[in-house]
């Protein structure tokens, strides 16, 4: 029991100070670490006797599966935030005007600014767009197209 919690604690602690570092690092991968780390004492916690290994085990696997999940919805956060931007700049702004996302949760941030506005030979309505994302302050900048959907909302095609 003792070693496990010997192994556990500086696991835990190193997860913690990824995460204190690297804000914008991958939160899937930090909350797999961290939920596999608290199950596992958990489970250890829990179980006795011959089956506090399966306990700690168990418990390990479904704190990990649990802490994925978690941290990937937590990127998805960022990427509805840069989604509900690039439709709202598609929709109402005119070109060269950008508009800013921000998820005050991660700091990462961008801005979408459309740039030029066609119709197609078979009528349909695209417009090309700049886009930059900034996670943990390393900016990446894109060039793309959307174009309108028959239920009005912008598909992006490159």
């Amino acid at each position: 029991m003792r070693s496990l919690r010997l192994m556990i604690v500086p696991a835990m602690a190193l997860a913690l100070a990824a995460c204190n570092t690297s804000q914008g690092g991958n939160k899937q991968t930090l909350g797999t670490l961290l939920g596999g780390a608290a199950g596992g004492l958990a489970g250890a916690q829990i179980g006795s006797g011959d089956g506090q290994l399966a306990a700690t085990a168990a418990g390990a696997l479904l704190g990990a599966f649990f802490g994925n999940q978690i941290g990937e919805s937590l990127d998805r956060a960022d990427r509805l935030y840069a989604e509900q931007a690039s439709q709202d700049a598609l929709e109402n702004n005119a070109s060269g005007q950008q508009i800013v996302w921000n998820n005050p949760e991660t700091g990462n941030s961008g801005t979408v600014t459309p740039t030029k506005t066609y119709q197609t030979s078979d009528g349909q309505y695209c417009r090309e767009f700049q886009q930059t994302v900034i996670v943990g302050g390393r900016e990446e900048s894109a060039y793309g197209r959307a174009c309108r959907q028959p239920d009005g909302s912008w598909q992006i095609q490159n």
